[in-house]
């Protein structure tokens, strides 16, 4: 029976193990109370399956480590399929959200990812492979990674489109 059970659990640690995560930025926050100054912290993480799946998320919580495992586990919900074609983006696509200005060109085979390394840590989680990304507007990278995210959606409700 003992052996049952450790068998599911190193199925779901294998399953784990599959999804790729990772640390964008991590933020110490401080706020003014009455009792004198309370801090916390904010993670930027990123989730992905390598094989076209993706999420980010931002985690809060009192200590890093709470931030991080909030932050996965709330990106794990947020994953949505974006579309490849040969490891790379089907076309090329200009997109604005906020201050956030971006252009995802598709790159020939063996050119690698080229962008700054928060959108290179989204695209990579994804399982793009040839890319390149040209930022515009702001240098903030919670705006850029969520644009990135948004580009990929729209990208793939104009493919569904066609």
């Amino acid at each position: 029976m003992a052996d049952n059970n450790s068998k599911k659990s190193l199925n779901r640690r294998d399953r784990e193990d599959e999804i790729y995560n990772r640390v964008i930025e991590i933020k110490r926050v401080s706020k003014k109370t009455k009792g004198g100054n309370s801090i916390s912290f904010t993670a930027l993480m990123v989730v992905g399956d390598r094989q076209g799946k993706v999420g980010i998320a931002l985690g809060k919580g009192l200590d890093v480590l709470s931030a991080i495992n909030k932050g996965k586990k709330r990106a794990k919900k947020n994953m949505l399929t974006v579309p490849m074609k040969d490891k790379t983006i089907p076309h090329d696509i200009r997109f604005k959200q906020g201050a956030a200005q971006l252009v995802l060109k598709p790159a020939p085979p063996g050119s690698g990812i080229i962008a700054s390394q928060s959108i290179k840590l989204v695209l990579e989680a994804a399982g793009y492979e040839d890319m390149s990304v040209k930022i515009l507007g702001t240098n903030n990278k919670t705006s850029n990674v969520k644009a990135v995210i948004e580009a990929l959606k729209k990208l793939n409700e104009y493919d569904q489109q066609e």
